[in-house]
């Protein structure tokens, strides 16, 4: 079997991250297994708590941070670590339910040409996510925002968008991997860099999928599945707002608008 790493970016909620790690660990019998979880500076005193928590598995690494660097430099704190075969990109709110890691790895590996899937992600009560994406352009991104209040055009813009038009069922080739779950070849992470550090949050995870893209093919992979609570919070403050379009438009800048 591959060597496989794993990576946590965890922001408060101790129990939460807590969760996600037990899960991993009972789920991932392997030894070839490296499971870090990098606390952001949690206020909350999570990144302390995480790091007295003793595991019992000496395949868990906490490394707490000082202060918040973001979402994808989180990651790429561990990218001189990694000597697996295969990486993962995890949420705290990620819940495995079987011994996915190591199948979907295995999976990757045998597949020419492929250096990055997602699986099929659902909500702990069973109910499918629609996080298999098309590249994102800036009609698509509007249409995701206005789609719940408005509906109509709006709406078949963001069916389009995730997909929902197509058949998922089997394994396909994607343009975004849902940055809640990555399973990527590492030598292909460590070669790009990993994240852009360029952005603090929002649409990284778009930008790494191009990034990878360059290298080799995306997949959905839905024969494997995961549960993910997708904590997915409406923009409430103007600082969250101006973040999201800053991303936004590196992205852009970066890869092109594409077609609406």
């Amino acid at each position: 079997m591959p060597k496989i790493s794993a990576c946590i970016v965890a922001y408060c909620d101790y129990d939460e991250v807590c969760a996600a790690v037990r899960s991993i660990l009972h789920y991932t019998p392997t030894p070839d297994l490296a499971l870090y979880v990098v606390d952001n500076g949690s206020p909350d005193g999570c990144g302390r708590q995480l790091a007295e928590t003793d595991f019992g598995d000496s395949r868990v690494t906490v490394l707490p941070l000082e202060k918040n660097i973001g979402f994808g430099k989180g990651h790429n704190y561990v990218l001189d670590r990694l000597t697996s075969d295969v990486h993962f990109i995890l949420n705290p709110d990620i819940l495995l339910t079987g011994d996915v890691l190591e199948d979907m790895a295995a999976w990757l590996l045998a597949r020419p040409g492929a250096a990055m899937a997602t699986p099929q992600l659902r909500y702990p009560d069973g109910k499918l996510q629609h996080l298999p994406r098309r590249k994102p352009t800036p009609w698509l991104l509007l249409a995701r925002q206005l789609a719940p209040k408005l509906g109509g055009c709006f709406k078949k813009a963001d069916d389009h968008y995730t997909m929902q038009d197509e058949d998922l069922t089997a394994p396909r080739r994607i343009e975004f991997c849902t940055g809640s779950f990555m399973a990527v070849r590492t030598d292909v992470f460590k070669e790009i860099g990993g994240f852009d550090p360029g952005y603090f949050m929002y649409v990284e995870d778009a930008d790494l999928t191009q990034k990878v893209l360059q290298k080799g093919t995306v997949w959905l992979a839905p024969q494997f599945s995961a549960i993910h609570a997708w904590h997915r919070a409406p923009m409430r403050d103007a600082g969250k707002f101006k973040m999201q379009l800053v991303s936004m438009g590196r992205y852009f800048k970066k890869w092109g608008c594409g077609k609406g």
